[in-house]
């Protein structure tokens, strides 16, 4: 649209107004007239949204800091919707992100942290590493790019102040809740001693079972061993002195003797342990209860794993009660 130039209409003009003489006026300016040119070119619904949108991708995941905490901004796969996660760098962890992530959607099936080249992120490390860096989200095998706004550096004397803060923050909580926090520690340790207790009961009513009958054998075996061997020398006694002569049997006795060497000898090369009494008792001993515990469907790995449980379970009871003693002496004093 332009406005042209064109004629001014003549306006009626007003009589001069009377002036006192002596004084000299200048004559009145006629006004310059003016041109307002306005130009449109292009599409004005293009210009405007391209000057004037603000409005975020559905898809784009954005970080910002509200009351110093940090703000992640995503799109729900499921609901479409837009969510916000406020993270709380110190206690949050990477793990514990996802799984927020997870409960609020169930439709996220599998997410993952990546760094910008590829490599996964544990999942213990702290939300105020992550943050530092650019990082990929990974929701249902698609991945995003996030960017981290950068946050001004504090100046030395700045970080210094602050880590005394922590420190004795973190001084002051120990103090005041420290004895507290034990008691629990100790209820909760007992609490799992009865309950490792419970199930390992009727396991080892079990175990004791299975022990006898393992153990009987293996004794039973030995005695056969050392009845094979007494009957092996009467049968070379009643040879020598009865029926053939010294002469006759001393090759056959060494041949005897070289024979047991060499069965001896096989037996290490198998089972690269020498060959005494008890190592091939224990081995033996184990033999049998293996085989009992398949047949009554004992399981082994299930029982070891209680036991240790219950160990760990037991030193980690006798060190908390030792620090309540402890503070315990040192108040009285």
């Amino acid at each position: 649209m332009m406005l042209l130039r064109g004629p001014w209409p003549r306006r009626p003009r007003l009589p001069p107004t009377p002036r006192p003489a002596g004084r000299v006026h200048p004559p009145p300016r006629t006004p310059t007239p003016q041109v307002l040119c306005v130009k449109l070119c292009g599409n004005l619904k293009y210009s405007q949204s391209h000057l004037y949108s603000t409005v975020v991708p559905p898809d784009e995941i954005t970080i910002n800091y509200r009351h110093g905490l940090p703000l992640i901004t995503l799109t729900l796969p499921s609901r479409k919707e837009r969510c916000q996660f406020v993270v709380k760098p110190m206690l949050s962890t990477v793990g514990s992100f996802l799984r927020d992530l997870q409960n609020e959607d169930k439709g996220v099936k599998t997410a993952a942290i990546l760094t910008t080249d590829g490599r996964e992120i544990p999942a213990t490390t702290l939300m105020e590493i992550l943050l530092m860096n650019d990082f990929k989200l990974v929701i249902n095998k698609i991945t995003y790019d996030v960017q981290c706004p950068k946050k001004e550096k504090l100046s030395m004397e700045h970080a210094t102040d602050m880590e005394n803060v922590k420190s004795l923050v973190h001084r002051l909580f120990t103090a005041l809740h420290l004895e507290e926090f034990q008691k629990k520690r100790e209820h909760h340790l007992l609490e799992k001693i009865d309950h490792l207790r419970g199930q390992l009961q009727p396991l080892e009513q079990i175990k004791a079972g299975i022990e006898a009958r393992s153990e009987a054998k293996t004794s039973g075996l030995l005695w056969a061993g050392l009845a094979l061997l007494s009957v092996q020398g009467g049968a070379l006694a009643w040879l020598t002195w009865w029926v053939y002569s010294w002469d006759i049997m001393e090759p056959v006795t060494y041949f005897i003797t070289f024979a047991n060497s060499m069965v001896f000898f096989a037996y290490f090369i198998v089972t690269r342990q020498d060959y005494t009494y008890s190592a091939v008792k224990s081995r033996q001993f184990l033999h049998f209860f293996h085989k009992k515990s398949k047949q009554q469907h004992f399981d082994v790995v299930q029982y070891n794993k209680l036991k240790e449980d219950l160990a760990k379970a037991t030193e980690s009871l006798k060190q908390v009660r030792h620090s309540l003693f402890a503070n315990a002496r040192r108040e009285s004093q």
